[in-house]
């Protein structure tokens, strides 16, 4: 088995963990006691890559859960699936990090490091083979920031050979809860360069549109966006855990995702996304889902997909379909909107496709973008920092906790040097084009 160890961190990486093993429970068959009610022997056949197996055929989410405070795991535990977890792997501090990424990287984080780290390293050793890790934070606050990139920064330096995945919900403008955000998220995708092998960018901001324009929910709760960020989640891992027809891991997703290492910052996205009145009018085919998945409005990032270009995209299908029909759609969106796509990296669309649909579909389909308008997220995030910056406004809060201004500046420097490598392969082909024409003219001048 190609196990995943689960981790959430912080507030908001632990109400969508939590989210996320509703759902994944819901598809496995397994209910809130963690008992077999399932009704079909494929929900099985890959349990162990996201569950242990207890005493009594009780099975046990290999998640970890994390915080700095206590409050969030009391409403976790109060919860229907709350008596699922296994108690030895809820670690959580007392004072909590105030919104302050320094405190859950440099003193509270740094304190309750080594206790994760055990829960972290017995789940690993459980494993006959570990396929990677999974982070599930926010990177606006303080413990999901701070304590979310500490740990991937251990993680990384102790397991250098496993996947790193992380689901990173990036602060945005018009949903924001915290004044130094931009500061937190900027240190933290610092760390997230270095650190990680995969990252998912969900906004806040994208999953409100959604729910406004195209479920038709007139007031989003937060529950509704988790939901959200969790059936994209569950989409992206099908094929690990359920058979299917192509198959592809966390690792092949990497290779064939990411060019160059920096440029490992994905755009997730699902269909169908339907108001609900509205689902007996629309028929689920393979051209519909296809169409939906590359529609902006779908993105899960508050970045349009048109301002930028596609490096690579991979596509997981849910549910019985013709392979042939899934190919030739994917043919047929590349070939029409070839301008959107890369031509130094052809056939940069990757396809996977799973027999079993999510409860309540037909068929589904996840989407995996890897494009370099994801750039405008992290332009968003540098202006907002450098405006505050330039004032020394709240730094007092960070250097007391042992941080020095010169760390502020390291992260902004390496966050530009970031959106200069994606602009820079945005205007790549164009300069090709200019280069070959070069060639061309040369060429011309030898013949005379």
């Amino acid at each position: 088995m190609r196990e995943i160890v689960h981790i959430q961190v912080g507030r908001c990486g632990n109400q969508i963990g939590a989210k996320f093993w509703e759902v994944i429970s819901d598809e496995h068959g397994i209910d809130p006691n963690g008992c077999y009610t399932g009704d079909c022997d494929l929900q099985l056949e890959r349990i162990n890559v996201y569950y242990n197996e207890g005493s009594g055929c009780k099975y046990v989410p290999r998640a970890v859960l994390v915080d700095l405070e206590p409050g969030t795991m009391d409403t976790l535990r109060a919860g229907v699936y709350g008596e699922i977890f296994r108690p030895d792997n809820i670690v959580y501090g007392v004072t909590g990090a105030g919104n302050n990424w320094a405190k859950g990287y440099y003193t509270e984080g740094a304190d309750l490091l080594e206790s994760v780290l055990d829960v972290v390293r017995k789940e690993a050793e459980g494993c006959d083979c570990l396929q990677g890790f999974q982070v599930v934070h926010s990177l606006g606050g303080g413990t999901g920031s701070g304590l979310g990139t500490l740990l991937l920064a251990n993680l990384t330096e102790e397991y250098p050979d496993r996947i790193s995945a992380t689901y990173s919900v990036v602060p945005s403008p018009r949903v924001s809860d915290t004044v130094v955000e931009p500061y937190n998220a900027t240190l933290a995708i610092n760390q997230l360069i270095e650190n990680s092998t995969q990252s998912y960018c969900i906004d806040n901001e994208a999953l409100y549109h959604i729910c406004f324009r195209t479920l038709k929910l007139r007031t989003p709760t937060y529950g509704d966006l988790n939901h959200l960020v969790s059936t994209t989640m569950s989409g992206v891992t099908t094929c690990l855990r359920f058979p299917g027809q192509l198959n592809a891991d966390l690792r092949k997703l990497a290779v064939n995702m990411i060019p160059f290492p920096r440029l490992h910052f994905f755009m997730p996205g699902f269909a169908p996304l339907t108001a609900r009145g509205s689902q007996k009018y629309r028929a689920l085919t393979v051209p519909e889902l296809t169409h939906q998945m590359f529609d902006a409005k779908n993105m899960m990032a508050a970045c349009d997909p048109r301002h930028g270009r596609y490096l690579t995209v991979a596509a997981i299908f849910r549910g019985r379909m013709s392979m042939k029909e899934v190919d030739e759609q994917m043919c047929n969106i590349q070939c029409k909107n070839k301008d959107f796509f890369v031509e130094w990296i052809p056939n940069n669309v990757k396809t996977a496709v799973c027999d079993i649909p999510p409860r309540g579909l037909k068929m589904s389909s996840t989407f995996i973008g890897n494009t370099t308008a994801i750039q405008e997220l992290f332009k968003r995030i540098a202006e907002q920092f450098t405006s505050m910056f330039r004032k020394k406004a709240f730094l007092h809060w960070y250097i007391c906790e042992g941080m020095e201004e010169s760390d502020f500046a390291d992260a902004d420097h390496n966050l530009c040097d970031l959106i200069s490598e994606y602009q820079q392969y945005q205007d790549a082909s164009a300069d090709d084009q200019d280069f070959e024409g070069e060639d061309e003219e040369a060429n011309d001048f030898d013949e005379t």
